[in-house]
């Protein structure tokens, strides 16, 4: 990858500049409505999933750079190129030669491509690589670029994700509903059948269940009473008419009633007990209180005593079909109602279905879960499931849910296309999340949460059963999970682009190009799949520490798709997902940070050999703290990458829990690395003081951002001059660290800088001014009176700069106590006491001399040309 030319090669307009503010207002809306911006990306879940909008703009800034290879398709115009666009023909694109557009990214101007951005542009020729794909969003924004594109994951489930998603735009539609139809046909009305309950307005009417409410009992140690384990009595927020109500149960009666404030004395409307609802037998700290004889006891520590849950039905919410079909008013046709003992004989009867029917056990995994640093206590988790109780994947369901999810498994596996069967598994697989004893009730939002709130596992005492298959409300089902894959599939076929103008949100119409194109995807570890070439461009998202421990997350979908693709794809063979190879901190495998630093640095090796001399890599990753910037620094200048830029991006929370830190995340920009010459480091601060203040001033003459964001970019143009200089930054006679650097950008950008930084930045100048002088002190803790002070410069007569034989700057200097000299101070003395006519050779004063003093005059040398200041220290 070495580039002995990359000091002469054209910068990238992602490079330049970045336009900010345009992405994160898309990507600040796309992440409360992701399923409306990119159907593909929310087809099954997977985690820390980037946004469709970063990585669009992240491939239109790193892809579009010769005009002769980009061409435009409108669905309204014929297909028109770069060189089109300079006779004013369009109505969308300014009439100007849209090379210029490509040449005048920039910090002041860093929206110059952004009006592509809802365009349906392709490049020809290039080649894009994602060596962690993930969910395969990366991969899926540069195909619409016209890329050709390579995916590496070592996930068997990241691999079928992003298989599923670059593959949608060639199934047919109808057949992909037609076979839907026949799962349907074959187990629709069964399945719906296990989910009735009787209407309680209504004695003819039969209702759906949308979802059960379970709660979780346990025997008190000291006495045998039963204890329910509810944290509250809570059912749900009252809706509709009765939205400033609250929906509770009764623990006297199990009836539901409505009440005006949970919090305070309530009484039942049914039997009349009065309690106060908010205060259930379970305190925060997982202890339950026994009413009878007030034992107060840790839930985990009764389990390893050896007792086991037992669980009641208590509570449903129901759909009638029938009322509504009536007029009826929607309070009536949907509510809550307690369970009855009717309710609970009909899950009985599913169980004794479940238990008899054998042929269905091949439909369910039967696997242990493996102990990890999720599913046990560890340093990065405090829910161990096996101190709950669970042992086996299908601990995690009850009966009901094993008897309706098998029958629906058993009859997507009848299914004779494999690529059709596929998606209907997709859909049975990500509805997986809202049909387990994980899964709980949102009380204000009124619906369902899946068991991924978090990127871990926490078992529940209360649950909310989901419908399987689904009725006319309700969440997570697999019915309304089906219609995400066909809205994808339809994407992917007629994708379009949401964009904002003049703050209003529009949308495109369909582009004419599908969402697809070449693609090559990899299920394996970077460092031993074949790759075939070298890449234009690496678009990534890499892992973070532990942040997310992917393995162990999605094994709780793999041990279900394996059951249909075992004997498809040899990824799908082996037990649970591979994880001793995963790059991850994660302590159940030994692997600290420092493994996972090493580790992702080698895979920044592996990316510096397939990358074109003249590539980009370009990859977010989570904004941390000085020694994280520092590891990454030195792991890709080590690896031979100059890192040329950063930008800040919104990140999306709900993804990211673990850690500190997290409030928004990076674009970072690294290219194949230039000749590295040695530099001193105060030569180096000056520099990037420069480079900081000057990044500042174009920022804010372009774009309107944050504080925060502007010491991102900051961050990132200080890093592309270390960049050049990497293992030959010198002080005091050793080389610095690239995390040492980073300490120190971040008190360049705090402005900790000093008045003599500023002097010698003013002295490299041709001719200074006192604008020079304001604008040099801006944003740092220095002030223009701090430098006539120690008269740096003088304006008796204009502006000029203080040399060492002038008379106020040496009477200043000979005024200080030796002890308080700066290093600059040292050598203007030293230089003094050297000139031949002011004093005898034997007659200098006696400094001790540091290597920063030798620093400073090398570059007052360079700067002045007097050789003067090297030869001080030479005798």
């Amino acid at each position: 990858m070495s580039d002995p030319d990359a000091n002469s090669r054209d910068t990238l307009p992602i490079e330049r500049g970045f336009p900010i503010e345009q992405v994160n207002d898309l990507a600040d809306r796309e992440g409360r409505a992701k399923m409306y911006y990119r159907p593909l990306s929310t087809m099954h879940k997977w985690w820390a999933r980037r946004l469709g909008s970063v990585f669009r703009a992240i491939s239109l800034y790193s892809l579009v750079d010769d005009p002769s290879a980009v061409e435009i398709h409108n669905a309204d115009q014929e297909n028109l190129n770069l060189s089109d666009f300079g006779d004013g023909d369009s109505e969308d694109i300014a009439a100007e030669d849209l090379s210029d557009l490509i040449e005048g990214v920039s910090l002041t101007n860093p929206d110059a491509l952004w009006e592509l951005y809802p365009k349906d542009v392709r490049v020809d020729g290039k080649t894009v690589l994602d060596p962690f794909m993930g969910g395969g969003t990366s991969l899926m924004e540069a195909i619409r670029f016209g890329a050709d594109v390579t995916g590496v994951d070592l996930n068997p489930v990241a691999w079928l994700i992003t298989k599923k998603e670059l593959e949608a735009h060639e199934v047919d539609i109808d057949e992909l509903q037609r076979a839907f139809e026949d799962v349907r046909t074959a187990v629709a009305d069964e399945l719906q059948s296990h989910y009735k309950t009787a209407c309680p307005h209504d004695e003819d009417h039969v209702a759906d269940i949308v979802y059960a409410f379970w709660v979780r009992k346990l025997d008190c140690t000291s006495c045998g009473e039963t204890i329910p384990l509810f944290k509250d009595y809570r059912v749900a927020n009252g809706r509709y008419e009765n939205d400033d109500k609250y929906n509770v149960y009764c623990p006297e009666c199990e009836s539901v009633f409505l009440t005006d404030d949970y919090r305070t004395e309530s009484i039942c409307t049914e039997c009349r007990h009065e309690f106060v609802p908010a205060n259930g037998p379970v305190t925060r700290g997982g202890n339950y209180g026994c009413s009878s004889c007030g034992l107060q006891y840790p839930i985990v520590d009764a389990i390893a005593d050896g007792q086991s849950y037992t669980e009641e039905l208590y509570a449903i919410e129901y759909y009638c079909r029938s009322c509504e079909d009536e007029g009826k008013e929607r309070s009536t046709y949907k509510g809550y109602k307690a369970a009855t003992e009717e309710d609970r004989a009909k899950f009985d009867r599913t169980s004794e279905a479940w238990h008899s029917a054998e042929d269905l056990s091949a439909y369910v995994p039967q696997g242990e879960i493996p102990e990890g640093a999720i599913t046990a206590a560890s340093r990065i988790n405090g829910n161990d499931v096996f101190r709950h109780g669970y042992e086996t994947w299908s601990d995690m369901f009850n009966d009901r849910q094993l008897y309706c999810l098998s029958t629906l498994l058993s009859a997507i596996d009848d299914v004779d296309d494999q690529t059709i069967k596929e998606y209907l598994l997709l859909a049975f697989s990500d509805s997986l999340m809202f049909q387990n004893n994980f899964s709980i009730y949102n009380i204000s939002g009124t619906k369902i949460e899946g068991i991924f709130r978090q990127n871990t596992y926490q078992p529940q005492v209360e649950y909310a059963e989901n419908n399987v298959w689904g009725t006319r409300a309700g969440r997570g089902t697999f019915k309304n999970t089906w219609e995400k894959i066909v809205n994808a599939v339809e994407f992917a076929h007629h994708p379009t682009e949401r964009y904002l103008e003049d703050g209003e949100l529009k949308e495109t119409a369909s582009f004419e190009n599908p969402v697809g194109g070449e693609y090559t995807l990899h299920q394996g570890d970077v460092q031993d799949v074949e790759l075939e070439s070298e890449y234009d461009a690496i678009i990534t998202d890499p892992p973070y520490y532990d942040n997310v421990v992917y393995s162990e997350v999605s094994d709780f979908f793999y041990v279900w798709q394996q059951l249909l693709l075992a004997d498809e794809y040899p990824c799908f063979g082996p037990e649970t997902t591979p994880r001793e190879e995963s790059i991850v901190a994660n302590p159940a495998i030994d692997k600290d940070g420092a493994t996972f630093e090493r580790e992702l640095k080698q895979s920044f090796s592996r990316m510096g050999d397939v990358l074109k001399d003249d590539g980009i890599l370009t990859f977010t990753y989570r904004h941390s703290g000085k020694e994280s910037w520092g590891m990454l620094l030195e792991s890709l200048c080590d690896e031979g990458f100059d890192v040329t830029a950063t930008y800040p991006i919104s990140a999306n929370l709900s993804e990211f829990v673990m850690g500190d830190g997290l409030s928004f995340s990076v674009i970072v920009v690294a290219r194949p690395a230039s000749d590295r010459d040695p530099i001193s480091w105060s030569a180096l601060r000056r520099q990037m003081h420069r480079t900081a203040q000057r990044t500042r001033e174009e920022i804010r003459e372009g774009q309107t951002i944050s504080e925060g964001d502007i010491n991102v970019v900051e961050l990132g143009r200080c890093f592309r001059e270390y960049s050049n200089h990497h293992g030959k930054v010198h002080r005091d006679g050793t080389v610095m660290s690239a995390s040492d650097v980073v300490a120190e950008i971040y008190d360049i950008i705090a402005g900790d800088v000093s008045p003599d930084e500023i002097y010698l930045s003013l002295l490299a100048m041709e001719n200074p001014t006192l604008d020079d002088v304001n604008r040099l002190c801006r944003g740092t803790q220095i002030s223009q009176n701090d430098l006539l002070e120690r008269a740096l410069f003088d304006t008796t007569d204009g502006f000029t700069l203080s040399r060492w034989h002038d008379d106020q700057r040496f009477s200043y200097l000979q005024g200080k106590d030796p002890d308080e000299l700066s290093a600059l101070e040292r050598v203007q003395l030293l230089r003094y006491d050297a000139d031949e006519e002011t004093k005898p050779r034997d007659g200098r004063r006696e400094l001790e001399v540091t290597g920063t003093m030798m620093d400073v005059a090398s570059e007052l040398a360079d700067i002045t040309g007097e050789e003067t200041y090297r030869q001080l220290f030479r005798d």
